[in-house]
Parts: C-alpha cells; sequence; structure tokens
C-alpha cells in the first residue's frame, strides 16, 4: 500500500528466490512495460538474491492513480521507498530498464538530499532514518541525458487506446511497435506481449493506463533540462560500481551520452548490445551473463 496527493494505492511485486534472502536485487521495467519484463533474469540470479520485480503503479497488477499528473519520477521512488522498507534489505542492487534506471537515480538523489537537510540530532523518541543500501546499479539504455528523438518516438504510441480481437494481433502489434528490442523467435514475442495486453469483455487492450500519455507529454524542455542536473549529481554519486548497457541502435540513448557516463563516473563501465536499440530485454543469455558477471564481481 503506497500513497499519492490524491490518495492510497497498491503496489504489486513479483520476487524470486528465498524471502528470507537480506540481499535484494530490485528490478524495474521500462514506461509501458511490468515487471514480468525479467522473468528470464530473476530465475538465473534467485540462488544468490531475493529478487523482486515491481509493477509501477499505473501498470500490470498495480493500482492506478487518481491523478495522473502524479506518473512522475517523484511518485515512483516514493512507492520503491515503501517497498524497500517492508523488503529490509542488508544490500540492494538494482537492475533498471530505462524508466527504471531513472527510478534508482531518482532514489539515491532524493537519500543525497535528505542527508544533507536532516537534522544532525533527531529528537528524542525519533527512531534513525531508513538507509538505503544502495549497491551495485545495471542501467539498461539510460541515463541522465536522452535524446529528444527517442523520447517523441515512445510519446507516439504511449496514449494511443488500441485493442485488438485477438492475443495474435496484440502480439504483432508488439512486435511492430517494439522492432528495436532486436531479434526475437516468435515465443518470446508473445511472452513480452502476454502482461502488457490483457482480455477484457472479448477485447485484448493495453495492461496500463493510457493517462500515462498526459504526464509524459507535458514535460517541457525546461523541465528536462533541470531534471538532468540532478540526475547527472545522482549518477556522479551513485556508491557503488556501475553497468551501463546501451542498445547499439539506441535512439534514446547515444553513444555521447554513454561516453560521457564513463567520463563522469570512474567506477562505471560501459557494454554495448549490437543490433538492439531501445531497449535491451534481457531474455537471452549473453544478456544475462553480462548481468550476472557484473553483480557477481
Amino acid at each position: 500500500m503506497c500513497a499519492s496527493a490524491s490518495g492510497t494505492h497498491r503496489m504489486a511485486y513479483w520476487e524470486w528466490g528465498d524471502p528470507d534472502n537480506d540481499q535484494v536485487l530490485m528490478c524495474v521495467h521500462g514506461l509501458t512495460r511490468t515487471g514480468r519484463d525479467f522473468d528470464r533474469l530473476a530465475q538465473r540470479l534467485a540462488g544468490r538474491y531475493r529478487v523482486v520485480a515491481p509493477d509501477v503503479v499505473g501498470r500490470g497488477r498495480s493500482d492506478w492513480l487518481i491523478d495522473p499528473a502524479a506518473y512522475a519520477i517523484a511518485q515512483y521512488v516514493a512507492d520503491m521507498l515503501v517497498l524497500i522498507a517492508r523488503l529490509e534489505p542488508a544490500r540492494l542492487d538494482w537492475v533498471g530498464t530505462s524508466m527504471g534506471g531513472l527510478i534508482a537515480l531518482g532514489l539515491h538523489g532524493a537519500q543525497a538530499m535528505s542527508a544533507l537537510l536532516r537534522p544532525a540530532r533527531p529528537g528524542p523518541g525519533l527512531e534513525a532514518p531508513l538507509e538505503l543500501p544502495l549497491g551495485r546499479v545495471v542501467l539498461n539504455d539510460v541515463g541522465p541525458a536522452l535524446n529528444l528523438t527517442g523520447l517523441q518516438r515512445i510519446g507516439e504510441y504511449v496514449g494511443q487506446a488500441v485493442t485488438f480481437d485477438t492475443f495474435a494481433q496484440a502480439v504483432e502489434y508488439v512486435r511492430s511497435v517494439s522492432a528495436s528490442f532486436g531479434e526475437h523467435q516468435a515465443a518470446d514475442w508473445e511472452d513480452m506481449s502476454r502482461h502488457v495486453f490483457v482480455e477484457h469483455d472479448g477485447k485484448w487492450q493495453r495492461h496500463y493506463d493510457l493517462r500515462l500519455s498526459q504526464a509524459f507529454s507535458r514535460q517541457a524542455d525546461v523541465d528536462l533540462e533541470a531534471a538532468q542536473a540532478l540526475l547527472w549529481s545522482a549518477y556522479e554519486g551513485l556508491p557503488d560500481k556501475v553497468l551501463i548497457l546501451r542498445g547499439e541502435q539506441s535512439d534514446l540513448l547515444s553513444a555521447q551520452a554513454a561516453h560521457e557516463m564513463l567520463r563522469r563516473n570512474p567506477h562505471a563501465q560501459l557494454v554495448e548490445i549490437p543490433q538492439v536499440g531501445h531497449a535491451p530485454m534481457l531474455r537471452n543469455a549473453e544478456q544475462i551473463d553480462y548481468i550476472d558477471h557484473f553483480l557477481a564481481g
């Protein structure tokens, strides 16, 4: 149960591994996706981690917000803090695809700002604040500086109220708008469609709140510039190593921005995925290997 300015909402999450394991890997999806994008990655890593993959509010099994203006990083960060407090991890590693990576940066930035503003000595009876044990971070095709062309492409289809008579038609639609995910087998496209389309009254429709597009479209250039400054600061201050995954053909994270990320954080490393745009889906063994080896040190 989480809260926004207009009320409460529930956030669903999926998990794999031992629920008593305090080594937690948080996997957070992209703008219109769900936590089930990480099924294969979770199956690989569940022996080492308690793997947790939320459906960010407005997507999948989670509630929709009363006020669509709240579909923003600040709200997502607040929801993640509630989930982290529930999980009580001793260590928290993070894999974030696109929006999920921005949430990680927002979370770290919020914690850093709170530490600066918090009184040196809490008053009598106050508990110590929750410390966020953020460890290694994987940023999957995302960074503090994003390409406006890629953002505009995403904005073109986010709010489209498409419906289909059959699941096969829904799969074909996902395949057409997600060609940048790279080559996948037919069964993979079905898996990648199963949790982002849902059957209702005999029709297949998107499994997210179409009003996401309202908040997405209201981001003015000046807001993006201010947000990027905050994100760069958060990125540069990440406490542990960072793995940047970039689709070689990405129209969201440019090669120039990725190399600037390397320059600004000496603990970062970059892997480019060939023949993939935005974003690598972390489904094949090679892509999962990169993450597995990075998190294992």
